[in-house]
């Protein structure tokens, strides 16, 4: 560095520190200033202009130039105007090497547009809003629009926004911190929507590491990492009704049945390079799919920009980002306006308990352990070999806080699926004794997670009625689903894990076995009741070689797919919201792979074809009939008929709505030998319809059945006034309902 004669009227040190960005506040430096020039108070324009050759001021009023002064080689330049002591408005210009001349407008004569109150907001852990101040945000600053970016980085020596912009150079757009917020922020004018950048950081040891915005909401495509100016405007919902509607119902009293859906593998275009369908494409036709197989809601895994495949979107880098592989944000809420309009509400799933280690994004941000733990021994999840939150940092906490209600308030989104509850909750969860540390009261609760997730939840039904939270969590931890007022975490649901085990276990039986794991069917009724469960048949249990769902049943190809018509006919039956992960509705015989589609040609054979069917009909029959839906957290709900024929290994039970007028029978053979004369006591006499068979020769069984209906007699059975005498169907479950005498024939 040459300095022709160190003409300016800022400290040296100052110069150097901007020079190579190594100040805090290069603000204080550059930009107008008020100054002593020959003994009288007077005013400076300083600029770091490391491109330049010439730079001049203008005066905004009159157009006037005004040469400055080189003062460095490297591009610092000052111009002093001896007794001028009024601010005045002014742009700057520069002529470069090849003799090209710019004319722009100075970030460094900008105040912050954040505030003290935001400032404050955020350093408790209470901001909101925060998706709307950190980032980067259109702003119009003296009535100048341009673009707003700031980052927290408390750690850093210094901060710059670098981009296509500004040639990557982070000597140009150097940022301040504000206070003692660890907030760095700057204003640069006349910067559009669609730049990339990135928040380039200087550690305190003088490392530079390129970082992804963590508030960034577009991403570049992956691999490469940069975040992408989106100010989220130009999009004009029109899904007004369904957002009406959402605020006013009792959703938990409704019937919510969810089709899991891995976007990229749903289906592809092998003649295109099996590319992956757009959000816009997926709109047209997995909507139509789901609405006819009679879904209420699909569940999308993350669709936050992710940079590994294979994670399929749990190891988030942009929380803030729909992912670019299927188009850009605006054309994902196409995607959501069109899931509302066709009825049809959108869950995601959302992962708090953990983040990858690469080094674009979350991890040692600012040079230092600053979203995650310092100590491995809370800050690492072994199994994953990802970084965990610290939930104990105000900072932090609103980041996730302002991620969820982002999600609900930009994208209009009805839910959020929260994966892997149990390792926020657990200081020890998956780790051996001295690989965990002990909460202040000596036990291994995370008591900070356990304070977030009830802020979560609070804040998500307090500012959006009706939106669902829905807990991943596989332990007996009591009072997930209670209100947060009466100690529960205040989840709407919560995943019962225990049934899908209990239920994979016995169904992957051989039938003969089946009378000595009885109690596998019905343990899941003993705790039922205690949280407002929805039973999920999820990916987890396709992959890493479980094999699919039909794979997993016993017994040649007819009796595998008769067992996972009676396994989704017993889902339907019991109390509990449903989950079914794509693919199982058309029995895919090979393991989900996420790198191609579900084999949809499949279905040109009968049993898969059949399988669907069956599907779409359990569907159609627990939306119309509230005894399957409308009571599914009480014991009102529910009775057993007969749990005890272990032997006959079959199950009975009724479903109740709730003022009783609706009532639906379910019986279930697990066996392949068909029952005949078979007795099921039943509340009234009169006429029983069969609304559904799974023997039915339209879902590819054997047809045996009960011709449609039957009449129940006196005296009863199960110690009820009246009974049943049916036929039930081998491997099947069936549902039959009371005729009203008025009608019946």
């Amino acid at each position: 560095m040459e300095s022709k004669s160190l003409i300016t009227t800022a400290p040296v040190d100052d110069v150097y520190r901007v020079v190579f960005t190594d100040h805090h506040d290069p603000f204080s430096v550059l930009g107008m200033h008020e100054a002593v020039v020959r003994g009288k108070k007077s005013t400076v324009v300083r600029a770091f202009l490391p491109d330049a050759m010439h730079a001049w001021v203008i005066d905004s009023a009159d157009r006037s130039e005004y040469a400055m002064v080189k003062v460095l080689e490297d591009g610092f330049f000052e111009v002093q105007f001896p007794g001028r002591t009024n601010v005045f408005p002014y742009l700057l210009k520069k002529e470069l090497p090849d003799g090209h001349v710019e004319e722009f407008r100075d970030s460094y004569s900008y105040l912050p547009t954040l505030t003290d109150f935001d400032l404050y907001l955020f350093g408790a852990g209470d901001h909101h809003r925060i998706h709307e101040k950190l980032g980067a945000h259109y702003a119009e600053v003296n009535g100048v629009g341009g673009v707003q970016f700031a980052v927290w980085a408390p750690n850093a020596r210094s901060v710059s926004v670098i981009g296509d912009f500004n040639g990557w150079d982070r000597r140009k757009h150097a940022m301040r911190v504000l206070g003692s917020s660890g907030v760095w922020e700057i204003f640069i004018p006349g910067l559009a929507e669609g730049e990339l950048y990135k928040f380039q950081v200087k550690t305190k040891e003088g490392f530079i590491l390129d970082k992804t915005d963590p508030y960034g909401t577009e991403m570049e495509h992956r691999p490469r990492t940069a975040s992408r100016v989106n100010f989220l405007r130009d999009f004009e919902w029109k899904d007004e009704e369904w957002m009406s509607q959402r605020r006013e119902a009792d959703h938990l009293g409704e019937p919510i049945s969810v089709y899991e859906v891995h976007l990229a593998s749903w289906a592809r275009k092998p003649e295109d390079g099996n590319r992956w369908l757009s959000y816009r494409e997926l709109a047209g036709t997995l909507l139509p799919y789901v609405r006819e197989h009679g879904f209420t809601h699909i569940e999308l895994m993350p669709v936050m920009e992710h940079p590994f495949d294979g994670s399929w979107g749990y190891q988030v880098t942009g929380y803030f980002a729909p992912t670019s592989r299927f188009g850009r944000p605006q054309e994902f809420m196409v995607f959501v306006d069109a899931c509302h309009r066709e009825g049809i509400g959108v869950i995601l799933d959302w992962v708090p308990a953990h983040f990858p280690k690469d080094d674009h994004a979350l991890a040692r941000f600012d040079g230092t352990h600053l979203y995650e733990h310092a100590d491995p021994r809370r800050g690492e999840h072994q199994d994953w070999g990802t970084y965990i939150f610290n939930y104990g940092r105000n900072e932090v906490r609103n980041f996730l806080l302002g991620n969820a209600l982002f999600w609900m308030d930009r994208y209009h989104i009805d839910g959020l699926r929260i994966d892997a509850v149990a390792s926020m909750l657990y200081l020890d969860y998956s780790r051996k004794e001295g690989e965990w540390i002990p909460n202040e009261r000596g036990g291994r609760e995370n008591l900070d997670a356990i304070r977030f997730l009830k802020d979560l939840n609070a804040l998500a039904h307090q500012y959006h009625p009706g939106v669902l939270t829905i807990a991943e969590e596989s332990t007996a931890w009591p009072g997930v689903t209670n209100a947060v007022a009466h100690g529960g975490l205040g989840f709407s649901l919560k995943w019962n894990m225990g049934w899908m085990h209990d239920m994979l276990v016995y169904f992957t039986k051989d039938p003969i076995h089946r009378a000595y794991h009885h109690d596998k069917l019905t343990f899941a009724l003993l705790y039922a009741f205690t949280e407002r469960f929805l039973l999920p048949l999820s990916h987890d249990e396709v992959v890493h070689g479980k094999a699919s769902m039909l794979s997993k049943m016993p017994g040649d190809d007819w009796q595998k797919f008769a067992n996972l018509r009676l396994l989704y006919g017993l889902m339907f039956g019991f109390p509990g919201k449903k989950l079914l992960f794509m693919g199982g509705e058309i029995g895919q015989r090979d393991e989900w792979n996420h790198d191609r589609s579900l084999d949809w040609h499949l279905l040109q054979y009968d049993p898969h074809a059949g399988l669907q069917r069956w599907v779409t009909d359990l569907n159609h029959l627990y939306r119309q009939h509230a005894a399957l839906y409308q009571v599914d957290f009480h014991s009102s709900g529910f009775e057993w008929i007969d749990f005890h024929d272990d032997k006959g290994s079959t199950i009975s039970f009724l479903r109740r709505s709730a003022d009783g007028s609706d009532e639906m029978i379910v019986v279930c053979n697990f066996t392949p030998v068909p029952r005949h004369d078979y007795l099921v006591g039943v509340p009234n006499a009169g006429v029983y319809r069969e609304l559904l068979n799974g023997d039915s020769s339209f879902y590819g069984g054997g047809n045996m059945g009960n011709a449609g209906e039957l009449v129940a007699f006196a005296p009863g059975f199960h110690g009820r006034p009246a009974a049943l005498r049916m036929t039930l169907p081998p491997l099947a479950a069936v549902f039959l309902k009371r005729v009203p005498a008025e009608t019946s024939s």
